[in-house]
């Protein structure tokens, strides 16, 4: 029998797609803030710090606030080296270096491949046919997409190189969160991890986010994005996301991340900010598309040892 009724499954599933489209749509701002000028130290530092505080209040006013045990707090420090930290940092001079928010997207959207590697490595965990199939499909979409952008950056590798980093983080971070779920709200662990993550991040927001600091570092032209970011991608987003993982554990969920790149390039093209061409768009489906099968078999493989 399964687990969670169809309703609890239906909301688990739409809470995971919200989040997914509300990460797709951060590449446009993250991208915007960058083409304005705004140092990156300055944008992730306040993003992070406003989601922070915005769950502080809103856990203290709904009564869920909850002291971290002594036991789990390496755990959240690590946590928050992972993301905010490692992840933001990387993911934000990624898209930079790469000038694409769909491209940088698709990369992000590869979490579930490094994650069956991980298995594959660690705990010897099997990859079939059909795991295999979707991994070079993956890569193959990444590489139509890229092939298609003509030239590319100086810094173009570069900036991919730090997107990978981002994914490596994010295994470790979906792992962590795993382990932290079972004794604390969703919107807990989000919050402590983006606190914990500020303060690593303020010596960087203040010997290098504040450089050649002016009055349009103020202006709602920057601090639109920024609120956007703060509340939706990262209050929001990450509390829905938690819960996903909690549910449906780091393989299930992580899934839903190969919409990511779709969520991206759907956004990006209705509102005119970047336009992919037919074989683009190819790639970006056939990339996800291989994402899913990469972990299909796996999900299906453990639903079915779980049974017996």
């Amino acid at each position: 029998m399964d687990k969670y009724g169809f309703r609890f499954k239906t909301y688990l599933y739409i809470v995971s797609v919200l989040a997914i489209t509300l990460w797709g749509i951060s590449y446009i701002w993250t991208d915007k803030l960058i083409g304005l000028g705004i140092p990156v130290f300055y944008f992730v530092f306040v993003r992070i710090f406003l989601a922070g505080i915005c769950l502080l209040l809103l856990n203290l006013l709904t009564g869920q606030m909850k002291r971290i045990h002594r036991k789990d707090l390496p755990k959240f420090l690590l946590l928050a080296l992972f993301e905010p930290f490692i992840y933001f940092l990387a993911e934000s001079y990624g898209i930079k270096e790469t000038g694409s928010p769909t491209l940088s997207s698709m990369i992000i959207a590869t979490i579930p491949i490094f994650s069956v590697a991980a298995g594959y490595v660690f705990f010897r965990e099997r990859i079939n046919w059909i795991n295999a199939i979707g991994i070079v499909l993956a890569i193959g979409g990444i590489c139509l997409v890229v092939m298609s952008r003509g030239e590319l950056g100086p810094h173009f590798v570069w900036g991919i190189i730090l997107l990978l980093v981002a994914v490596i983080s994010e295994v470790g971070h979906a792992s962590v969160t795993k382990s932290l779920s079972g004794n604390y709200p969703s919107q807990v662990i989000v919050m402590y991890q983006f606190l914990i993550g500020s303060v690593y991040l303020l010596p960087l927001f203040i010997f290098k986010g504040l450089d050649d600091f002016n009055p349009g570092y103020l202006s709602a032209e920057v601090w639109g994005p920024i609120i956007c970011l703060a509340l939706l991608c990262s209050s929001l987003a990450f509390s829905l996301w938690v819960n996903s993982i909690k549910h449906l554990g780091v393989a299930r969920s992580s899934i839903f991340s190969a919409l990511i790149p779709v969520a991206s390039a759907v956004a990006s093209w209705s509102i005119g900010y970047e336009f992919l061409t037919m074989r683009q768009w190819l790639g970006v489906l056939i990339s996800a598309i291989g994402v899913i099968l990469s972990q299909y078999c796996i999900k299906n493989k453990r639903h079915h040892a779980h049974r017996k």
